[in-house]
Parts: structure tokens; C-alpha cells; sequence
């Protein structure tokens, strides 16, 4: 594998990080949110990670040097099934018959948990692509 194959992994490493803390940034914004357009509670998002498909020219370029070509992206963005929480509010607006609320699946602490693991994801990420960018300099340095 070339360097700039480690960068191009390093920066699809960091793409999906983003967009998976996007995601947590969404959750925590809308904790509270007991109606959405479709008319029921915002319901949780989280992001589906996977191996980076690889065009014809990149699975040919592989085979024929035998180097590793690859990365990881957002395959999609799947909503949580898990059932809302009701909360006894009967003077709220959203309240039903009973006076129960659906509030979000969204759990505070799961949201900030998720939330370290990706920001560790996302500087590790930067280390290997500053430890690639290093070797490189370090390559042109050569006399």
C-alpha cells in the first residue's frame, strides 16, 4: 500500500467520523423534539458504517500492484426502532387520551458516550494521517 492510499484511508476514516458525530450533534439538538413532520417524536439516528466501495479502475490498480486500496463510509443513516418513552404531562399539547407524551428515543448518556468513542475515532484518525504526511516529508528528505 502507497502513502497516498494510507491518506485517502485516514481521510474517508475521518469523512464518516464527521458525519457520525453530525449525527449525535442531531439526537442531542432534537432530545426534546415530541413532534416532527411526520406528526410522532423524533426518533434517533445513527450512522451504518461499512468497507468503501471500490470503482473498477481501483480493484484493477489493486490486483495488478497487490496493494491494499480501501476506507470506510456512511452506507446509510438508520433510524433506532426502539420505542419512545412516555412521560405522564397531561397539559401538554402532544399528550394522548390517557395524558401520556411520546418523547424521542434518545438517551442522554448513550449520545455522549457515542459522542467520546467518535471523537477518539476521529484523532486517531488524524494521528495516522499526520504519521503518513511525516514519512512522506520524511521520504523527500533523503539525500
Amino acid at each position: 500500500m502507497g502513502l497516498d492510499s494510507a491518506m485517502a484511508i485516514s481521510l474517508s476514516g475521518l469523512e464518516a467520523q464527521r458525519l457520525t458525530m453530525e449525527l449525535i450533534a442531531s439526537n442531542l439538538a432534537n432530545i426534546n423534539s415530541t413532534r416532527t413532520v411526520y406528526g410522532e417524536p423524533y426518533r434517533r439516528r445513527i450512522a451504518v458504517l461499512g468497507e468503501k466501495q471500490l470503482s473498477f479502475s481501483d480493484v484493477l490498480r489493486q490486483a495488478n500492484a497487490k496493494v491494499g486500496i480501501g476506507g470506510v463510509e456512511v452506507v446509510e443513516v438508520a433510524e433506532d426502532l426502539s420505542p419512545f418513552q412516555k412521560v405522564y404531562q397531561p397539559s401538554h399539547p402532544d399528550a394522548d387520551s390517557h395524558g401520556y407524551v411520546s418523547l424521542p428515543n434518545v438517551n442522554y448518556s448513550t449520545e455522549m458516550a457515542d459522542m467520546v468513542e467518535v471523537s477518539r475515532l476521529y484523532e486517531a484518525n488524524i494521528t495516522a494521517f499526520n504519521a503518513t504526511k511525516k514519512m512522506m516529508q520524511d521520504t523527500l528528505q533523503l539525500p
